[in-house]
């Protein structure tokens, strides 16, 4: 029996969640490190839930540093099946004001040098990412916002810019020449990895500022982000517990079989090591 079935991940200012019963900490081995910190296990409105901070208590980890892997795979060893992401993001558009909900439905990837898959080493396999947030997953989170007093972007796109360092102006204005709605740090790779392992992943992005485009607000700044970090924290606080009310207890999406056709290496010619390391993923299709 899974551990937990439906896995918060927590972004800048959120490293816990309230309302937890029966709540322990577990730290987890992976084949690919040790997860950002301990997992929080416990029951949310009647559901097995995890909870991960994903920067780790206190901020220890830069968006280049967090162990992506590590955290999906240690989700996977508890049997979850779905991730609802918390992520801060900066507005690209006029219209997603500051203390708005994204629920992106695209992506685009910025990020340089981070490990984007869990193959390789004698493995290949390519998973589909047209969509690359869960549909139904997506659906739910934007159904429980509508009925709070905060206004919801449903779906947009979000890119993910390496960091740590903010966005340059002409980066700023290039990125809503794409027609991207919000920018963060911290969706990829760990998007990509849910996928592969066959996890439903959606987003809920808050914004805290305006990036630097903007011209009569004020340019993007720790004070300034920190500041609407908290009041979207204390939204989350009260939006999580209606989340795990609404979403069903089985799944009817494309991304529980995401691999089915995706390992494209001769199973007798996969080595047994990979076997072993990669055994909560592939496992089902050895």
């Amino acid at each position: 029996m899974a551990e937990a079935e439906i896995a918060f991940i927590g972004g800048s200012g959120l490293y816990d969640i309230d309302g937890l019963t029966d709540a322990r900490q577990v730290s987890l081995d992976t084949p690919f490190g040790q997860p950002s910190d301990a997992l929080t296990i416990g029951t949310f409105q009647g559901r097995r839930v995890a909870f991960l901070a994903r920067h780790g208590k206190g901020h220890r980890h830069l968006p280049s540093e967090i162990p992506f892997r590590a955290n999906i795979y240690a989700l996977k060893l508890l049997g979850v099946e779905r991730i609802i992401s918390i992520s801060a993001v900066g507005s690209l558009q006029e219209n997603v004001a500051p203390l708005d909900i994204v629920v992106p439905d695209q992506i685009i990837d910025r990020t340089r040098g981070r490990v984007r898959t869990f193959f390789g080493d004698g493995v290949a396999a390519h998973v589909g990412f047209a969509d690359p947030f869960c549909p139904e997953l997506k659906r739910d989170l934007v159904g429980t916002v509508r009925n709070m007093p905060v206004t919801v972007h449903d779906g947009g796109t979000y890119v993910v810019m390496e960091g740590p360092q903010f966005s340059t102006r002409a980066e700023s204005m290039l990125y809503r020449s794409w027609g991207a709605s919000i920018i963060g740090m911290t969706a990829l790779p760990e998007a990509k990895l849910a996928r592969e392992a066959e996890i439903c992943y959606a987003t809920l992005a808050l914004v805290t500022d305006y990036d630097v485009w903007h011209q009569t607000e004020a340019e993007v700044s720790v004070d300034l982000v920190v500041a609407n970090l908290l009041k979207n924290v204390e939204t989350t606080q009260a939006l999580l517990p209606n989340i795990s009310a609404r979403i069903p207890e089985s799944r009817t999406c494309n991304c529980q079989s995401a691999l089915e056709r995706a390992i494209i290496t001769s199973r007798e010619l996969i080595p047994d090591e990979a076997k072993l390391r990669l055994s909560a993923i592939i496992g089902r299709y050895l």
